[in-house]
């Protein structure tokens, strides 16, 4: 009977042992080497507030404002304004101020089929195009390629990467900008402030995970700065969907890029995307296929070039 019971436990192990092999091998197999960094011609312009089609700016100029808000939208026609607002009225009593603050907001459609892009639009003719600017992409790129393609065409010392939803109070930038502020001295300016929800679970007031990124102008091979920071590491990033920012940590970690990781408020909006048995499952699965293409080498970070 022992015996019978240890040649299970073994065969199970092998299974085990095999299974793991073949998602590996289905990992590697399956994994883009490049990201998708082509525009189409139509993403290279923004409609100004005189309705005049601009060219965006490149991230390897100069930064002009001092945050970028980046925020990636898909058919959020409806959820998109609360957001706006609260965000705006932030911003423009921040510049208030301290009128030496310069901000911009990009709002970068991801293929939406509603009205996301003419919502975006209302904001830029109401605040003028160098506050606030849209993206709209010609095909859906998946959340992170969105949030990739909005921080390219950022002018932002620093970077903010935000949801449409307005699930977490804009106020709690505050909050992200401290943290940011405590890693200092930053290495090669490089550094990442996360806001986190981890705290509300442990209370039991919510059970979705939320994160907004915050990152430092610096110089680093995979994007451009957050302007740096962020941009390198986005350019780097090789997750398009809802797991991109578990990727962007995990780089950050192995460049050792300091992170703090911050308690902000988070509240349940109604018009979820995420349907949560599945949601889970996916997000298992893109976890343990980012460990594993890194594992196996089908994705690399180039640790050695820097961006000027």
């Amino acid at each position: 009977m022992h015996c019978c019971l240890c040649d299970v436990l073994q065969l199970l192990a092998a299974l085990a042992a095999l299974l793991l092999v073949l998602v590996a091998v289905i990992a590697h197999v399956t994994a883009r080497k490049m990201p998708n960094l082509h525009r189409h011609e139509e993403e290279k312009f923004f409609v100004a507030s005189n309705g005049e089609k601009k060219p965006f700016p490149s991230i390897h100029d100069r930064p002009e404002k001092d945050l970028s808000v980046v925020v990636p939208a898909y058919n959020e026609e409806e959820r998109l304004p609360v957001m706006m607002n609260e965000a705006m009225e932030f911003l423009e009593k921040r510049q208030m101020k301290r009128p030496s603050f310069k901000y911009e907001v990009i709002v970068v459609d991801d293929g939406s089929s509603d009205k996301t892009t003419q919502v975006a639009l209302n904001y830029s003719k109401k605040y003028g195009s160098d506050k606030v600017r849209v993206l709209t992409l010609v095909k859906n790129r998946g959340k992170g390629g969105a949030v990739r393609m909005g921080v390219l065409v950022s002018r932002g010392k620093t970077i903010l990467m935000a949801d449409a939803d307005g699930a977490t109070k804009f106020a709690d930038l505050e909050l992200v900008e401290v943290g940011l502020d405590s890693l200092k001295p930053w290495p090669d300016n490089l550094a990442i402030s996360c806001g986190s929800r981890a705290h509300l679970e442990k209370e039991s007031i919510a059970t979705k995970v939320t994160c907004s990124l915050l990152a430092k102008h610096g110089s680093i091979q995979t994007s451009s700065t957050m302007h740096y920071s962020y941009a390198k590491l986005q350019l780097q990033s090789l997750c398009f969907n809802g797991a991109f920012d578990v990727e962007l940590l995990y780089i950050a970690q192995c460049l050792k890029i300091p992170i703090a990781e911050i308690a902000v408020n988070w509240t349940e909006i109604e018009g979820s995307k995420l349907v949560p048995f599945w949601s889970w499952l996916q997000m298992g699965k893109d976890l343990l296929f980012i460990r594993l293409r890194y594992l196996t080498g089908a994705w690399k970070l180039d640790t050695t070039r820097k961006l000027h």
